[in-house]
């Protein structure tokens, strides 16, 4: 497994010889062998190569893939085009059109989103098909610590986006020149404590806009200016 063909890779090298790397690697192509895993091995790192580090303004961390069938393709939150939109994406889309007056298309794919720098980054890159959580610990958040610090090394003020308490656990990582966002997680078993309201669109381009920073156009019509 390799972060490929954007500035990541040189941020990221040293992870690559490290022990616990060697491990992840053997583990989840040992699974692969075994169970279906998503996303598919061509998507693991998506998020890092649509998402360059020096194009970075703002984190959106989830926890790990969708563990259903054609849901996840590296993307936290997102899927592709005529896969049907879950429940927790469905939410944050409401949130969007509530903060933004942005009514969101049929499709669920927040690729645009990536495209300007929003790095939509999961702490686990991997799961076993029907089996959430089923690759946390195993080494992914090792790796994933190493990309949100190089994140928070960066000399701009970047909006870090925490919802749910398994992200806002990685609030140690960032330094205060940056602007943190957090509320409860877009699930439908937590959406009404504090997500819903938050408003998380709308003050992210606002730190942004302070720290004299391009805000993110956060509309998913595929007809709007990226």
């Amino acid at each position: 497994m390799r972060v490929t063909t954007t500035d990541w890779n040189p941020v990221l090298r040293g992870e690559f010889a490290k022990p616990y790397w060697t491990e992840l690697s053997r583990f989840v192509a040992e699974e692969r062998s075994r169970h279906t895993v998503y996303p598919p091995a061509d998507e693991v790192f998506a998020a890092l190569h649509l998402t360059s580090h020096e194009s970075t303004r703002v984190v959106i961390l989830g926890q790990d893939p969708y563990h259903g069938p054609q849901q996840a393709h590296g993307l936290c939150f997102s899927v592709r085009k005529g896969v049907p939109v879950p429940p927790s994406l469905a939410n944050i889309r409401k949130e969007l059109a509530t903060d933004l007056g942005i009514t969101s298309p049929a499709h669920g794919s927040l690729e645009r989103w990536a495209r300007q720098g929003v790095l939509l980054l999961n702490a686990t890159l991997t799961v076993r098909g029907g089996q959430a959580a089923s690759h946390q610990g195993r080494g992914w958040e090792t790796f994933t610590d190493e990309v949100l610090r190089a994140v928070n090394a960066k000399p701009h003020r970047v909006v870090f986006i925490l919802w749910g308490s398994s992200a806002r656990r990685k609030k140690s990582l960032i330094d205060p020149q940056h602007t943190i966002i957090e509320s409860a997680h877009p699930s439908p078993l937590s959406a009404h404590q504090g997500f819903f309201g938050s408003r998380p669109f709308s003050r992210a381009n606002t730190a942004l806009v302070e720290a004299g920073l391009e805000p993110i156009d956060w509309a998913l019509d595929d007809d709007a200016p990226s």
